[in-house]
C-alpha cells in the first residue's frame, strides 16, 4: 500500500502556487502526512514585505524572513489548512536546488504550481518547476492554472488516467494511480498507446495481410495490457482498459478530456517515449499542457 508521510509543497504566493497548496493540503488531509511548505529567496533582508502582484518579490529584492513565514502562515489558512498537521519553511538559495535537496531530504510527495499561456510552453518561476521535475527523485505532483479552483475539501480523484507502457516507472505510476483511485472510490483508465502505428484504417485495396497484422499488434496489446490489469483488485476502484493508437501524449491528453479527468498519472522515464529527460517528451509535452493535475513518478 502507497502512504504519502510527508508532503512538500513550494510556493512563490502567485494563485497558481495557491491552487498548488490547496491540492497539497487535500493530500495531507487524505493520508495524514505532515505539509511542510516552502518560500526560497535569494537573500534576506528585514522589515521588507514579499509582493503578490507578480507571484514573488521582486527579483534581487532581499525580504524579511518574518515577513515571509507571516505570508506564508496567511496562505495556509486561505488554503483551508485547518486540522492538517503543517509547517511553514523560508530559506535562502536558488530555488530550484533548494526544493529538491529538502524534497530529497525528507519528502514522499512534491506538490508544486504550473503556469504559461498558450499549452503552458512556460513553468512556474521560468525554469524552477521543469528544473524540479528533471531533479527530484520522488513523486511530483504539478498542478497547472487550469485546474478548477476549488477548496481542499472538495479535492478528489475521481477520474483518473494512467499511462503505461510497462517500463518500471510506469509501473510504479500505476499503483500510485489505483490507490488514489481506490482512496476516492474512484475510476482509473490505463491507457496504452501504440505510437508508431498508422491511426488510420488500412483502405479496401492495401493487402491483407498489412491488416491482419495491424489487427494482430492491437489485439496483442489489449492482451497484455487486460493480463497485467486481471490480477488488480476492483472492490474500491473500477479500472478501464484503453489501446489507442496515436503518440502516448497526444492519446493522454484526447483521454483526458473526454473523461473529464481530475489527475493524470505518468512513469518519468520508459522505453516507449514517457522519458522526462528529453525535451519534446510525452511527459513533458502533457505536464505542459494539461488541464488538470499531473502526477509524475520515477522508477
Amino acid at each position: 500500500m502507497i502512504e504519502f508521510k510527508h508532503i512538500l509543497c513550494p510556493i512563490d504566493f502567485s494563485d497558481t502556487s495557491m491552487r498548488a497548496l490547496t491540492y497539497a493540503t487535500a493530500c495531507a488531509s487524505w493520508y495524514g502526512a505532515q505539509l511542510e511548505i516552502l518560500h526560497v529567496v535569494p537573500a534576506f533582508e528585514h522589515g521588507v514585505v514579499p509582493e503578490r502582484s507578480g507571484g514573488i518579490s521582486e527579483p534581487g529584492r532581499p525580504v524579511s524572513r518574518d515577513a515571509i513565514i507571516a505570508e506564508m502562515r496567511r496562505s495556509l489558512e486561505a488554503a483551508g489548512t485547518t486540522g492538517v498537521n503543517a509547517k511553514v519553511l523560508a530559506q535562502e538559495g536558488r530555488a530550484h536546488e533548494v526544493i529538491v535537496n529538502r524534497a530529497h531530504a525528507r519528502a514522499d510527495l512534491l506538490v508544486i504550481g504550473t503556469h504559461g499561456r498558450s499549452g503552458f510552453n512556460r513553468l512556474l518561476l521560468g525554469s524552477v518547476t521543469e528544473k524540479v521535475l528533471r531533479t527530484a527523485t520522488c513523486p511530483v505532483l504539478t498542478v497547472p492554472a487550469a485546474a478548477p479552483a476549488m477548496t481542499a475539501a472538495a479535492v478528489a480523484f475521481k477520474r483518473i488516467i494512467c499511462a503505461i507502457d510497462y517500463s518500471p516507472s510506469a509501473l510504479k505510476a500505476l499503483r500510485y494511480a489505483l490507490e488514489l483511485g481506490r482512496q476516492a472510490d474512484g475510476c482509473v483508465t490505463v491507457l496504452y498507446a501504440l505510437e508508431y502505428m498508422d491511426p488510420e484504417e488500412p483502405c479496401e485495396h492495401v493487402d491483407f495481410d498489412i491488416r491482419t497484422r495491424r489487427q494482430h499488434f492491437i489485439d496483442h496489446a489489449r492482451e497484455r495490457l487486460h493480463a497485467q490489469l486481471a490480477q488488480e483488485p476492483t472492490t474500491w476502484c473500477e479500472i478501464e482498459e484503453v489501446v489507442a493508437i496515436d503518440r502516448a501524449y497526444k492519446a493522454v491528453l484526447q483521454q483526458a478530456t473526454a473523461s473529464k479527468a481530475d489527475l493524470i498519472v505518468m512513469g518519468a522515464q520508459g522505453t516507449a517515449g514517457v522519458e522526462l529527460m528529453v525535451y519534446g517528451s510525452n511527459t513533458q509535452h502533457v505536464v505542459r499542457a494539461a488541464t488538470c493535475p499531473v502526477l509524475t513518478v520515477h522508477a
